[in-house]
């Protein structure tokens, strides 16, 4: 099988990441919950989890680094503390149902940022119009999950310091790909996902927290447990009941990855690839890639089309000949919408570090010859 649905989650992992959490599952208690040595031993390798994280993103205290169970998880928690029913809220044109469902339950008052696709000075100045017209908070996504358009995020962050208005950042498609400075960011919250760039199990995310948020779930966490309310300190404030130790355990083999193989290679890899792909897809009559012209603004994501046929169809006969993508909205029709596919959606290809230029060409050549069905 060629995998090529890293967006979604990267099924290629750090063979430690398995091993890892398969190991805690029968070693490993639950953090916070007994002074014996299966729970003490959860305790540390918790905290060492937020600490690696903390390291890797440049949170200066590891406590601020909260376990969630995925990027939604996470962006809900985020939303709910800082947005309110009126609320003036700006979003990019290239945001996940993650972001706007949320935004949508709470009744907001929306105003989009249109920018065109990977015109990062055009992206710009609409964050700064709508600022300008007065925000009560910002959320913005760094890359787009159906382009991989990455969003100017440091001047986007600048302009809400300036201005004073928060900001959330959806990292789920540039955690562990492009460089995500917390501190110098700024922002309120940082959201991400375990299961994607990060190479972790599902059913693990990470939500660094510069504000101080209002719980989502209520429940137990081993401290303070006379109080009728949640403690008031991070990370029990937001991690009620049991922890994922497994899935940590595995998480933070993941970011031992990252570590060791450096951001910044990953990242030259998946751009070449891409690359590598898009300009192969030109080459195909009837395929329209969305590609960027400049490679320093397209992250390890390319959608495409085939003229004349269904992306869900194309996708379904590319699956039968072992090639493993998405095809539809991508559960972001906001930015399908700015990028005018909303009728016809897409498919995507998205790599990771495990992926290889041999697979592109096999890539290649399955849609080449699916196409040459259809003339």
């Amino acid at each position: 099988m060629i995998y090529l649905d890293s967006a979604a989650t990267t099924l290629q992992k750090p063979a430690a990441v398995a091993t890892a959490s398969a190991w805690a599952v029968n070693h490993l208690a639950s953090p916070g919950r007994g002074g014996h040595k299966p729970a003490m031993a959860a305790a540390d390798k918790a905290f060492a989890c937020r600490a690696a994280a903390s390291r890797l993103f440049h949170v200066d205290d590891p406590e601020r680094v909260v376990f969630t169970f995925n990027a939604t998880h996470g962006l809900n928690i985020a939303i709910k503390t800082l947005a309110r029913p009126g609320s003036r809220v700006v979003v990019s044109g290239y945001e996940h149902n993650a972001v706007t469902r949320p935004l949508s339950a709470l009744d907001v008052s929306l105003r989009v940022a249109r920018g065109a696709l990977f015109d990062q000075g055009a992206s710009l100045e609409a964050f700064r119009r709508e600022l300008d017209r007065g925000a009560d908070l910002a959320v913005c996504t760094h890359v787009s999950n159906v382009f991989g358009f990455i969003l100017p995020i440091g001047e986007i962050a600048r302009l809400c310091r300036e201005r004073e208005v928060p900001l959330i950042i959806d990292a789920s498609q540039s955690a562990g790909v492009l460089p995500v400075d917390f501190e110098a960011l700024g922002a309120s919250f940082i959201a991400m996902p375990g299961h994607k760039g990060l190479y972790g199990p599902q059913g693990t995310g990470l939500l660094l927290c510069g504000t101080d948020p209002a719980p989502l779930l209520e429940g137990g966490t081993g401290s303070e447990s006379r109080r009728q309310s949640m403690p008031d300190f991070l990370p029990d404030r937001l991690e009620a009941g049991t922890h994922n130790i497994a899935g940590i355990a595995g998480l933070l083999e993941g970011l031992r990855f990252l570590e060791r193989r450096g951001i910044e290679n990953i990242a030259a890899h998946e751009r070449t690839l891409i690359c590598k792909m898009g300009e192969g897809l030109k080459t195909i009559p009837g395929v329209e890639p969305f590609l960027a012209s400049d490679p320093v603004v397209q992250a390890g994501v390319l959608s495409f089309r085939v003229r004349g046929r269904d992306c869900e169809e194309v996708g379904d006969v590319l699956g039968s000949r072992g090639v493993a993508l998405r095809a539809g909205l991508h559960c972001a029709p906001l930015a399908h919408e700015t990028a005018g596919t909303l009728e016809t959606g897409t498919l995507r290809a998205s790599v990771s570090a495990f992926n290889t230029g041999r697979e592109i060409e096999r890539f290649l050549l399955a849609v080449r010859e699916i196409t040459a069905q259809n003339r």
